[in-house]
């Protein structure tokens, strides 16, 4: 339930235009609808469309494009928002949009990253990627994004979408949120993160009568009914791994140990997080990349390593995704893509 009174929800620019602030970013560079649906970060939802509102860094943003800008507006947290009065329908008092809100943003995203420099040089690289992305930058691409390849009517090969990039998440949202996703799909995982949120989290602000909650800190993970609460929650095998990850990172790295991953070697990091329970090398690889800074490391599926052996034709003993074939996968892609064989692979 929504007390005090809920805030409205904040859609587009017109509304309250004092309360919004942009970026430069061309849709080459980003696609908000293709990155915040594709299963990098659970946590965003188009509340309207075009419009995403998420909680990023302790705070909620509504974040929308329009031309070559990115949009975005924050809002106050509940305890702020009290004494507020409305002047035309928008709060007198809101968040403080500077450069420091676009700092924030740009570290998201990684802005500073030049996409189309990417894109030019993987095509140069690899003529299966320079076959589909003929047609870039992808005006033609779908609104929706449904993974690599995909094929639109009356277009011979597939069409890489321009704008796909990678998140620079929190470590720790990032690696609980992927604990999540073994055996799982979008849609239910955002349900699942959604719960442990509301559960552990602190909660920011209502919007329209919908809660919004910080990700639960490691400290909020690690208490002796954890495992109970989530299992709970309908985490089933998941809560042990999510619990048993917490107290391991809270009495060995903390917090400050695993953001440190971040200069270390990708072969280290990724050492360290599969010590973790329920942390195998998918899950992190998926951290690595989405979290900690190595644009080098390539989360592998069923689906890559068919990729792999069928369109690239790597060859590969076996007829399953060994620990050995899934490191010949890796190894053969950033081989090829470089090192941001990661982002490629995330195209």
């Amino acid at each position: 339930s929504c007390t005090p009174t809920p805030m409205k929800l904040r859609d587009a620019p017109s509304a309250c235009p004092s309360l919004w602030r942009c970026l430069p970013c061309p849709p080459a560079e980003l696609r908000l609808d293709l990155v915040l649906s594709s299963g990098q970060s659970f946590r965003w939802w188009e509340s309207s469309p075009g419009a995403w509102t998420g909680v990023l860094e302790g705070r909620v943003w509504t974040l929308r494009q329009d031309g070559d800008r990115l949009w975005y507006t924050v809002y106050s947290e509940e305890d702020e928002h009290k004494e507020e009065e409305e002047r035309d329908g928008c709060p007198a008092k809101a968040a403080k949009l500077d450069l420091e809100t676009d700092r924030i943003l740009r570290d998201y995203f990684q802005l500073d990253v030049g996409l189309s420099a990417l894109y030019r040089a993987w095509a140069a690289a690899d003529p299966l990627f320079r076959k589909v992305a003929s047609d870039f930058p992808g005006e033609a691409a779908p609104r929706r994004y449904k993974g690599w390849p995909y094929h639109l009517p009356g277009v011979p090969h597939p069409i890489l979408p321009a704008g796909v990039r990678v998140l620079r998440q929190d470590p720790v949202e990032c690696l609980f949120s992927f604990i999540c996703t073994s055996n799982n799909h979008i849609s239910r995982i955002t349900a699942m993160i959604e719960r442990l949120c509301q559960a552990f989290g602190r909660r920011l602000c209502c919007l329209d009568s919908r809660p919004f909650h910080t990700f639960p800190s490691l400290s909020a993970l690690t208490g002796a009914d954890a495992e109970a609460r989530l299992r709970a929650l309908g985490f089933g095998y998941r809560a042990k791994f999510v619990s048993g990850s917490a107290r391991a990172i809270a009495e060995g790295l903390g917090t400050e140990g695993l953001c440190q991953l971040r200069t270390v070697p990708y072969a280290e990091a990724r050492r360290v997080l599969c010590a973790l329970p329920g942390v195998g090398a998918k899950v992190a690889d998926c951290v690595c990349l989405l979290s900690l800074d190595k644009a080098e490391a390539v989360p592998v599926d069923t689906h890559i390593w068919h990729i792999a052996r069928q369109r690239y034709g790597v060859a590969l003993g076996g007829k399953s995704l060994t620990p050995r074939a899934y490191q010949e996968i890796g190894d053969f892609f950033r081989g090829l893509w470089g090192p941001r064989a990661g982002w490629a692979q995330a195209v």
